[in-house]
């Protein structure tokens, strides 16, 4: 399957974790396509942001049950949405402007 940059990179993940990542180790997490591999998400990120990685690493997070609401009688149940999640590994000394307002 081809998918462009855009489609590879659906959003930065900004948390706690992330951010003190890429304060200490120059590494920054995004949300990814869920069928994009890492030469893909390299690929992408180098594309979109003008940078080099060096590594990528990529999880999934499985989809978990959410807390039940009662509505007309009978109780609905939900469920979060599985994603992918990369961290980027930059060279020393590229930066991605986006998160340094953060």
């Amino acid at each position: 399957m081809t998918l462009l940059a855009s489609q590879v990179i659906i959003r930065p993940v900004v948390s706690e974790k992330s951010l003190d990542l890429t304060k200490s180790g120059n590494k920054y997490t995004f949300a990814v396509h869920s069928s994009a591999n890492k030469h893909q998400i390299a690929a992408a990120v180098e594309e979109l942001f003008k940078v080099t990685v060096l590594d990528v690493n990529v999880l999934t997070t499985k989809s978990k049950a959410k807390q039940g609401r009662w509505r007309r009688r009978t109780r609905v149940l939900g469920r979060t949405t599985p994603w992918r999640k990369a961290i980027v590994t930059l060279r020393a000394g590229d930066k991605i402007e986006f998160f340094e307002g953060v």
